[in-house]
């Protein structure tokens, strides 16, 4: 019998791995909303008896029977600091599915679609997911490698939105702008030296379906990504010194690029 390629090995390894994952989101939003999502797998629901008053008709809903805990004794394992507020559920990681055709929409609009760069910090990708279902972006797309996972913080930071807005972890950011760029997508990086403010870059791309590329803070967008970008655009500062976090960043760039 011929032994597989270690790629084939690491391969299946990968695909075990992820069905076994699991992860505790926390907080008594972030549970309703798990609840609510009939796409979400629920495993296991750990509640005090304040939050179950609370959460009943979300967990009546559901059909799920709650444990009930001491909040000074949770037993969920929650960093520390944690602010449950009495709350935890075990579910397993949400499968979008088919990335490209989440990017697309349905075709009845453009689209915009958010696409992070080595985003590592949950609580900027949760909050770049609250906003990307505010101002209607399509989905956020990000390496599986080198970016937040699906965790409690990241999650009680997007206040519901990583239950219905499509994060999309990919193998390669440039690969995946390519095939978007096929898929007629204007890539639009955002940094400091851009060339024009976005707000310029959204009045010329009006009718375009636009990528939003965002870097990591610091190292801001690596040099294949950059590269890759149609155009890079900048947010004006109204003094000579100023900066925004990522999340703060990509909040007033959708604007920009949607309120038309």
């Amino acid at each position: 019998m011929a032994k597989k390629p270690t790629w084939v090995i690491d391969k299946e390894r990968g695909k075990r791995a992820a069905a076994a994952e699991t992860i505790w989101l926390f907080g008594l939003h972030a549970v309703r909303d798990a609840l609510a999502n009939p796409d979400r797998q629920v495993l296991r629901l750990v509640v005090s008896l304040n939050a179950q008053g609370k959460l009943a008709d979300a967990i009546d809903a559901r059909g799920i029977e709650a444990e009930i805990a001491d909040p000074r004794k949770f037993p969920v394992p929650l960093d520390a600091g944690s602010v449950h507020q009495g709350a935890a559920v075990e579910v397993k990681p949400l499968d979008w599915g088919d990335w490209r055709a989440l990017a697309r929409g349905d075709g009845s609009k453009r689209s915009v679609v958010v696409m992070l760069d080595r985003v590592s910090d949950p609580h900027n990708v949760g909050a770049i997911l609250r906003s990307a279902e505010v101002f209607g972006a399509t989905a956020v797309i990000a390496p599986a490698r080198h970016s937040a996972p699906e965790t409690g913080a990241l999650a009680k930071t997007a206040s519901g939105a990583l239950e219905r807005m499509p994060y999309a972890r990919i193998g390669n950011l440039g690969d995946a702008m390519e095939a978007l760029k096929a898929d007629g997508f204007w890539m639009v990086g955002l940094a400091e030296e851009g060339a024009e403010p976005i707000d310029a870059v959204a009045t010329r791309h009006a009718e375009s379906n636009i990528a939003l590329v965002l870097g990591a803070e610091g190292p801001g967008l690596r040099e294949r990504t950059r590269e890759l970008c149609d155009e890079l655009a900048k947010i004006p500062f109204a003094r000579d010194f100023g900066s925004l976090n990522v999340s703060n960043a990509a909040a007033v760039a959708l604007y920009a690029l949607t309120r038309g």
